[in-house]
């Protein structure tokens, strides 16, 4: 089939973990001959799950991509992990796709994890459809898990492919958007209402096909595929189709229902930025070229592979094309259509397809090609942190390799080394999230880690203002160093804006100011009279952003404080850039010191699903975790989720707690909320903590 942009069709295939979704993809390949044999996560065979962690934990742990054809359509699709843990892996895929195929088990009902995939899709701006999987099962209750899915998502969800029964009563789906007098379908569905409801939320989204129908003219199914479409891309409308993968059922109609209804390239409004300027993209081949990196693979026999979605223009292997995110060109070797752990190579990538470069180092995730910038990819925050070292000796130059590896793979990962604990810290969204990434370093790279307690990012601040200054005067035979620093320590709240902050009203004398987010951190320039020269100002500012990174009490970064730099002195001769950093670091710490410091830590937010069961009890671990409550939400089928507020450090390892309270029902994902003052005895434990660290070193 020639490949061309009308007819590529690219969908993310995610949902809650076990779901079905890796079964249903090995399937769909199976059945349009992409694949031969019979593929099987259980027994270690599926084409998607092919790295050993994952053939050993039997699901899934990076996203992977496969292609198929049928019906004039070229599909790439891309298998995405369901732990909310590896959340990352998802948003990274949705970034290559336009249709989100959500997969629900129609046992398990809709969970936390699909809440979270669906949101994602949602704020990604792909079109959504349901895909329920597992009907083989005969305790399913199909009437039942719609209502749960209506509860959870709305009522514009509507089934088009409904099962004519369940467990072994399962024969065939039944197309509802067709004309279905008198067909039998599962129990509590009802084939004349569900066409009913399928076809007013359609039209919905037409306001001239409404009238039609409302007067007694349906539209006829051409028409009507078309209006669907319009209205998953303005989310009026979210299909759900039935699917039993284990037995091959209701394949053939979901292949057929994403060649007509799935969203071609440009179905997907997306913008990037050339210059100061921001345009809309647009799917054509002939275009101007903007692609973007979305994913990135470690693979041991063909090194490093970036796996590209061309938006506009064309691709072309052995080209030079432009990287705006560092300022350079980038020269493409080889362009790789990718199948699972497979390649091919291939001449070029038209406007709306994904492919592959391999080893070409100057390419990360996020990184944009082209002219063209485009947004990068909101990756959630890392929480959960590990001390490692190498277990043996002689292999830290290993070790860093690894790490490397580990971080250009998953924007989640993050790793840093801790100046004042001498630590390398490993940073992952969860326990599971950081074994798995042991485990990968143990097989690939063959370092063995050892490992600490986690490390609870702790933040230090003021809630006082102090005024103090720091002479450096060092004579060393010949040219000696002098500085003098006079500074003002202020608060400066989480809500505080720089610009409204820094005003003549507070800084009488305010000449400059420089605003560094990272840490919430505001410098003001009061000096007059040149009491400090101005070359001098940036080695002070590079003092101050030492110290925010050394810390005061405890060696924890410090973040919401404002200092002013209002008077000093200098030598003619003695004075330098060291002298003036030197100078600004110390003066910084000791001000720091007298304006009441305080600890800060990170607070997380949980959405925790549990059976109404469980709730009393999830309620009182939570406040025994200095946890509050936020609200509830009735997801159906016996679930509840429950939102809620914690410190991290009471939940690093919550996802034991809450397995044995649930039974292994519960299920949960947090992020970072933001940062509040810890309570007096965890700031003595961190702070006793901290002095006993820099007694022992």
């Amino acid at each position: 089939m020639t490949l061309t942009t009308s007819n590529i069709r690219n969908i993310a295939v995610c949902g809650h973990g076990s779901a079905g979704k890796t079964t249903l993809i090995d399937a769909l390949l199976v059945k349009t001959g992409a694949v031969q044999g019979s593929p099987s996560v259980d027994a270690g065979s599926s084409v998607c799950d092919f790295d050993p962690e994952e053939r050993r934990h039997k699901h899934s742990i990076e996203a992977s991509v496969v292609h198929f054809e049928h019906a004039g359509r070229h599909f790439n699709l891309i298998d995405t992990p369901g732990y909310p843990d590896l959340i990352g892996q998802t948003i990274g895929a949705l970034r290559g796709a336009d249709t989100a195929l959500v997969v629900v088990d129609a046992h398990a009902g809709v969970k936390v994890g699909t809440r979270r995939v669906w949101n994602e899709a949602g704020k990604a701006g792909l079109a959504r459809i349901l895909c329920i999987t597992k009907l083989d099962d005969q305790t399913v209750d199909l009437a039942a898990l719609m209502d749960s899915i209506h509860a959870s998502f709305g009522d514009h969800c509507v089934l088009v492919d409904a099962p004519d029964g369940v467990g072994p009563e399962l024969h065939k789906m039944v197309n509802v958007l067709d004309p279905t007098h008198g067909e039998h379908l599962a129990s509590g569905l009802e084939a004349d209402a569900l066409h009913e409801q399928a076809v007013e939320a359609i039209i919905e989204v037409d306001d001239h096909a409404m009238e039609e129908y409302f007067e007694g003219h349906e539209p006829e199914h051409a028409e009507l595929a078309a209006l669907a479409v319009r209205a998953m891309q303005q989310g009026q409308a979210t299909p759900v189709v039935c699917v039993s993968a284990k037995n091959g059922i209701g394949l053939d109609e979901l292949l057929d229902f994403l060649a007509e209804e799935a969203l071609p390239p440009g179905g997907v409004e997306r913008t990037a930025t050339i210059g100061q300027d921001t345009v809309a993209l647009k799917a054509d081949p002939a275009g101007p070229l903007a692609a973007q990196v979305f994913r990135t693979r470690i693979d041991p026999f063909v090194q490093k592979l970036s796996f590209i979605r061309v938006f506009s223009g064309t691709l072309k292997r052995d080209s030079v094309v432009p990287c705006p995110d560092s300022r350079k060109v980038v020269k493409i070797g080889a362009l790789l259509r990718v199948q699972a752990d497979k390649t091919e190579p291939i001449d070029a990538a038209v406007a709306g397809d994904i492919v592959a470069v391999a080893k070409c180092e100057e390419l990360h995730t996020g990184a944009s090609l082209g002219d063209a910038i485009l947004p990068p990819i909101p990756f959630p925050t890392a929480m959960i942190g590990l001390a490692v070292s190498a277990k043996n000796r002689g292999e830290e130059a290993k070790l860093s390799t690894a790490l490397h590896r580990l971080v250009e793979e998953d924007s989640t990962v993050h790793v840093e080394h801790d100046p004042e604990t001498k630590q390398t810290v490993l940073t992952g969204m969860s326990e599971l999230h950081l074994q798995l990434l042991k485990e990968r370093v143990a097989r690939r790279d063959h370092v063995e880690l050892d490992t600490h307690e986690p490390k609870i990012p702790y933040r230090e601040t003021v809630n006082g203002t102090a005024e103090g200054s720091y002479r450096h005067k060092k004579q060393t035979g010949g040219a000696g160093q002098f500085a003098e620093v006079h500074v003002r320590i202020y608060p400066f709240p989480d809500d505080a804006k720089p610009e409204e902050f820094a005003t003549k009203e507070r800084f009488p004398q305010l000449k400059n100011h420089h605003y560094h987010p990272e840490n919430h951190f505001l410098w003001v320039d009061s000096v007059v009279g040149g009491t400090i020269p101005g070359n001098f100002m940036p080695a002070i500012e590079k003092g101050f952003l030492e110290r925010l990174k050394q810390g005061v009490i405890t060696g924890c970064p410090v973040k919401n404080v404002c200092v002013e730099v209002f008077y000093g002195k200098d030598h003619p001769v003695d004075s330098n850039e060291n002298a003036f950093r030197t100078a600004a670091n110390r003066v910084f710490a000791e001000v720091f010191k007298q304006a009441s410091p305080a600890l800060l830590e990170p607070f997380v937010h949980l959405h925790i699903t549990a059976p109404e069961a469980n709730v009393g009890d999830v309620s009182a671990d939570l406040s025994g975790r200095r946890g509050q409550m936020l609200g509830m939400d009735q997801n159906g089928g016996g679930m509840t989720t429950i939102e809620a507020k914690a410190p991290l450090a009471e939940v690093t390892t919550y996802a034991r707690t809450l397995s044995s309270m649930t039974g292994g029902q519960g299920s949960y994902t947090m992020e970072l909320s933001g940062y509040e003052q810890a309570p007096g005895n965890v700031q003595q434990e961190v702070m006793s903590r901290a002095t006993l660290r820099v007694e022992e070193d």
